[in-house]
């Protein structure tokens, strides 16, 4: 591959030269942030450098789930954060679904309004009494719905799981294809002029006069505006609450006569599984070892895809025969709190990260708010 110093007048000109807006990342939050600041300049060069042959991050490492609050994991949220943040963050979710939805057509992302199930184990402490109902009543301001939250006896002798003695159903909640999603995206970008360039990473920046000075591996360029939006691989350039956080995730083979459907949370939002193709997806573990799971390198580890495969055997499929196909993993964005950043540093440069593990639901909407910003 040339180096920038190496490209032809031609190359120059159609792809470094005189752009408006670079944007780091390609994933949900890069390509929305590109696609909003198209909308209010039209005539503006936006491209976007990924330093990866994908996106890198989580943005198709993910689960698919259209998700924006359990109950377990808000209850957890509300006892370690101030409240008005909670659900400030929990509205930017289900706001950011409806953002992602204005941009592609829910239908070609194979989106299931299919609810989600928030499953309490056999040992573990429920949430209080009273706290469904009152999820319903802030639901009721938020979203002028109050039937969002409920409970639920039978779903676990419904789905044939094991080792857990109720549920919780969010009936708002559903699923997506993170591929098909990603790729529609990366389609609307290009039909609106949009340019990527993959395998180009960011590896520091200076705002100097009217422009900012961007060093890559293939060398400098000049842009007149940045957009960071690497989620977890932003804490190079970011020194706030933002750390990156390893997600680990497998997938069964087909499994005959799986009757699971729908999206489910376990141990506050810490596992989470579905039915996709007749296979089990399914993540979790992290809190098993967080400061391990605190990198930004990929890969998997015996101890976390133990308790997967554990939680597998055990409770979701005691009764059947299954094979795991393969693992992987992906990079997120965590901190403190669980709302994402989206700031100006300087005049020129700004970032949207900080997704929380909620991309899919949040990712749109930072990337609205992004743009913006100029």
């Amino acid at each position: 591959m040339l180096f920038f110093n190496e490209l032809s007048f031609w190359e120059r000109k159609e792809y470094l030269n005189d752009i408006d807006f670079v944007i780091i990342g390609s994933g949900i939050v890069g390509m929305s942030a590109a696609i909003f600041l198209k909308k209010r300049f039209p005539q503006a060069k936006i491209t976007i450098f990924e330093r990866g042959y994908l996106p890198s991050g989580a943005s198709t490492k993910n689960a698919g789930f259209a998700c924006f609050g359990s109950p377990t994991e808000l209850y957890d949220d509300l006892q370690k954060n101030d409240e008005q943040k909670v659900w400030e963050t929990f509205l930017l979710r289900y706001q950011g679904l409806q953002t992602l939805f204005s941009l592609i057509d829910k239908e070609k992302v194979d989106y299931k309004p299919c609810g989600s199930w928030d499953l309490i184990g056999d040992r573990q402490s429920d949430i209080p009494v009273d706290f469904i109902s009152y999820l319903n009543s802030k639901t009721k301001t938020l979203l002028n719905n109050s039937d969002v939250y409920s409970d639920d006896l039978i779903a676990t002798d419904l789905f044939g799981f094991k080792g857990f003695k109720k549920a919780y159903k969010n009936s708002l909640e559903g699923s997506v294809d993170s591929g098909k999603l990603i790729t529609l995206l990366y389609k609307k970008t290009v039909e609106n002029g949009i340019q990527t360039l993959f395998g180009v990473n960011l590896e520091s920046y200076s705002e100097v006069n009217s422009e900012v000075e961007l060093i890559t591996n293939y060398g400098e360029m000049k842009c007149a505006n940045l957009l960071i939006c690497t989620n977890g691989f932003a804490t190079k350039f970011l020194i706030s609450d933002l750390l990156p956080a390893r997600a680990q995730v497998m997938i069964t083979k087909p499994i005959q006569d799986l009757k699971i459907e729908g999206t489910f949370h376990f141990d506050a939002g810490y596992y989470y599984f579905r039915n996709i193709e007749n296979r089990i997806l399914i993540g979790g573990g992290r809190n098993l070892n967080i400061d391990g799971e605190t990198t930004e390198k990929f890969g998997t580890t015996d101890q976390i895809q133990d308790s997967i495969l554990s939680l597998l055997k055990e409770n979701i499929l005691p009764n059947k025969r299954f094979e795991i196909d393969y693992s992987w993993s992906g990079i997120m964005g965590v901190g403190k709190e669980k709302s994402p950043i989206i700031k100006k540093v300087n005049n020129r440069v700004a970032f949207g990260v900080r997704m929380g593990g909620m991309g899919v639901a949040i990712g749109s909407e930072v990337g609205k708010k992004l743009a913006t910003l100029f």
